[in-house]
C-alpha cells in the first residue's frame, strides 16, 4: 500500500509525514515526528495514554488515524511547556506528586489542561468525570484530581 502526504499543525508548528493509511495518529506522532510524550497503554481507547487534542477536541490517537490529521491543529503533552517553562499545571503535578510510573501522566495532562480550557473553574466531581477515561494504576487519583483543582484555582487568580 502506497503511504500518503499529510500536513498538520502540532504544537503551533506545520509539520509533514508520510503514512500507511492504516497508521493510528499515535504511530505517527512516535514514529514519524518523535513526539513520544503519549504513550500506547491499550490500543483501544480505553485508558487516554495516548490523549492529544484535535482542533481542540480531546480525542485518543490510538483511535484516530494518522491521514485523519490532514490540516488539523494537534497539541499534544510536548506542547504544554513554554519551552523550558512548565505549564501550571505540570508544576503542581510535581508539587502534588500527583504521577508514579509516568505512563499515563502526559495524556492526563493534557486531557486536564483541556477542561480547565473549556472549564475555568470546574467542581471536583467536574475534573473526575473529564479525567475519567484516563486510567492510572499508581496513584489513586486523589493527587491528580487536588492538582487539576488547584491549577483551576490559580489560572483563575491570575486572569
Amino acid at each position: 500500500m502506497s503511504k500518503l502526504h499529510v500536513t498538520t499543525t502540532v504544537n503551533g508548528d506545520e509539520v509533514e509525514y508520510l503514512c500507511d493509511p492504516r497508521e493510528t495518529l499515535l504511530d505517527c506522532l512516535r514514529d514519524k515526528l518523535n513526539l513520544t510524550g503519549a504513550k500506547e497503554g491499550c490500543g483501544t481507547g480505553d485508558c487516554g495514554a495516548c490523549s492529544v487534542t484535535v482542533d481542540g477536541r480531546l480525542v485518543c490517537s490510538c483511535l484516530m488515524l494518522g491521514v485523519e490529521a490532514e490540516g488539523k491543529q494537534i497539541e499534544t503533552v510536548e506542547g504544554i511547556a513554554d519551552g523550558y517553562v512548565l505549564h501550571p499545571l505540570q508544576k503542581k503535578f510535581i508539587e502534588y506528586a500527583a504521577l508514579q510510573c509516568g505512563v499515563c501522566t502526559p495524556g492526563i495532562l493534557v486531557a486536564a489542561k483541556s477542561l480547565l480550557e473549556k472549564n475555568p473553574d470546574p467542581t471536583e466531581e467536574e475534573a473526575r468525570y473529564w479525567l475519567a477515561g484516563n486510567l492510572c494504576r499508581c496513584t489513586g487519583y486523589d493527587k491528580i484530581i487536588r492538582a487539576v483543582m488547584d491549577t483551576a484555582a490559580e489560572l483563575r487568580e491570575a486572569s
